[in-house]
């Protein structure tokens, strides 16, 4: 054995004593039905309108702006995009992590370190800033911001977090995901926007994370976090990205088509490494906490890995009520796994992130 696969198991033996304690989520706006965003949007086309029937969403949360003369939303310049992407990262933020530190009986004065994640907009300082002066956090709270990175990002900043707890025992690190994604719309009746337009709902979801010795001590402890495996296709890094639009001015989401067959494709991959490192097959795997990306990319995952529609129904269940809420979704799921109260002590676990790069992250966890 090398000094380099000495050092790795050593950390990863510090890093099974790091566990999630609570989460909480929050959402913004109004809830609107896949109908009600095309009659209020005005489009009639067959071709765009079938995107839309054919998400499996029920409903989304989304900050739509007041309507002009004609009935139909105005149209928002980036620089109020922004602003609303503030007002609302914040206020989901606060109300997700209020939720959070209660499930994990905290408050605000326990957290030691802040890691904010969004995709939806662009602050400076960053959100972490404004959600400490918000809570009124300690200002020696430790804090970063993971910015840009897309759906996926929740995991890499998990990953992040899980690291400063595993260094830092005993003190509590909360993770928030803030998705304000009516605030990175476009809006008009072209395809190109219609399959954001159909599937993108704000939210937001925090958890907190804690090493100690004794990761067991506490009635309803959640899962600990045992590894992580990431999956970079670099082959696909323009087919999911946010940037300018010089025709509306703005900045823009674009989803390719083929994102669904290109993720499940290389999901085997990421996920066999992922159970390999912990000697364990996919059969081993109790519970799937799989971002709700969309149905075909929930399909295309669950097909891949052989899972069945019970393992994902979380996943399912999160984006028929919520629509994608970005980095936020796989924590809607967590939420709602813990609150079915089925995950039992020794259960392992899959968490599973798709976004732009294109890229793949995934969690081992264990009750």
């Amino acid at each position: 054995m090398t000094s380099w696969d000495g050092q790795r198991m050593a950390e990863n033996s510090v890093m099974t004593a790091t566990r999630i304690t609570g989460a909480g989520t929050a959402v913004t706006g109004r809830p609107y039905s896949q109908q009600e965003l095309l009659d209020l949007i005005g489009i009639t086309d067959p071709k765009i309108t079938s995107v839309f029937r054919n998400t499996a969403i029920r409903r989304r949360f989304l900050t739509m702006p007041d309507c002009g003369p004609d009935g139909r939303p105005r149209i928002e310049a980036q620089g109020e995009l922004l602003a609303k992407h503030r007002r609302s990262a914040v206020d989901m933020g606060l109300r997700a992590a209020e939720r959070c530190l209660t499930d994990a009986g905290a408050t605000w004065a326990d957290v030691e370190y802040l890691c904010c994640v969004t995709s939806t907009g662009f602050l400076t300082p960053g959100l972490s800033a404004f959600l400490i002066r918000g809570a009124g956090i300690d200002y020696t709270c430790q804090r970063s911001d993971v910015v840009g990175m897309g759906c996926n990002a929740g995991l890499n900043a998990l990953n992040t977090v899980a690291s400063w707890a595993a260094t830092h025992p005993r003190r509590l690190a909360l993770m928030v995901c803030a998705e304000a994604c009516s605030a990175a719309y476009v809006v008009d009746a072209t395809m190109r926007t219609a399959v954001v337009n159909s599937l993108f709902g704000d939210g937001a979801a925090a958890i907190a994370v804690i090493a100690d010795l004794e990761p067991r001590s506490q009635p309803r402890a959640g899962a600990r976090i045992l590894n992580f495996a990431s999956c970079l296709i670099t082959d696909a890094i323009d087919a999911m990205r946010y940037d300018w639009d010089d025709t509306q001015g703005k900045f823009s989401f674009y989803l390719d088509p083929d994102i669904p067959y290109v993720v499940g494709a290389h999901a085997e991959d990421v996920v066999g490494r992922l159970l390999g490192e912990a000697g364990l097959r996919r059969s081993d795997i109790r519970h799937w906490l799989v971002h709700s990306g969309g149905k075909k990319v929930i399909d295309a995952v669950r097909i891949n890995l052989g899972l069945t529609r019970h393992d994902l129904r979380h996943t399912v269940g999160v984006l028929r009520d919520y629509g994608n809420v970005s980095s936020a979704s796989f924590l809607f799921s967590y939420e709602r796994l813990m609150a079915e109260d089925s995950a039992r002590p020794g259960d392992y676990g899959v968490l599973m992130t798709m976004g732009p790069g294109s890229t793949i992250e995934t969690a081992l966890v264990q009750w």
